[in-house]
């Protein structure tokens, strides 16, 4: 008849898809949540250098200093299914060689259980505001976005935006100062 190995077999095999079911069942209780909440970005200063650029071809580029202050309450994101939020802003911006730039200045984790009221203030860009050329100077329409990505114990990986966005505009003239 049935050995020990083939019983063992069915049983393992049904209970694996008793948790599939119950898996999914779990995901789909938070699957078609809203998960944006509002977020107030205020930009306190900005700064723009021309710097040579050595990633690349000798020449010179624009690099962009961003300091701005982040409110937004995240406790309605959090839920049950939430383990951690990865946040970060970028800057969205068009120059006559580029359509569509995208820049992410700077991020941060958000895990179950810390402080989920942002009201960061002076932040720097953590990461480096390079164009590939010269088209930050004078450019007045760079939008910034606190935008997040939900990381849940079951189902999908949701990118979600903020629904605050801050435009900003890079000086006509280039910062010849060392500091920022």
């Amino acid at each position: 008849m049935n050995t020990v190995l083939s019983r063992a077999n069915s049983l393992f095999a049904f209970s694996l898809s008793v948790m599939a079911a119950l898996t999914f069942g779990c995901f789909i209780t938070t699957a078609f949540k809203d998960r944006s909440v509002p977020v107030d970005i205020h930009v306190s200063k900005v700064m723009i250098k021309n710097v040579d650029d050595f990633t690349g071809p000798r020449e010179r580029s624009d690099l962009g200093f961003v300091t701005f202050d982040i409110s937004a309450d995240l406790q309605p994101i959090f839920d049950w299914n939430v383990k951690e939020l990865f946040l970060y802003m970028s800057a969205e911006y068009s120059t006559k060689s580029n359509a569509l730039n995208q820049v992410v200045l700077w991020d941060k984790i958000i895990l179950r259980g810390d402080k989920t009221k942002l009201n960061l203030r002076d932040i720097k860009s953590k990461y480096f505001f390079f164009d590939d050329g010269n088209g930050l100077r004078a450019n007045k329409n760079i939008t910034l976005t606190l935008s997040w990505n939900v990381v849940p114990n079951a189902g999908i990986l949701p990118l979600v935006e903020g629904s605050g966005h801050k435009s900003i505009a890079f000086p006509e003239t280039y910062e010849t100062a060392k500091t920022y």
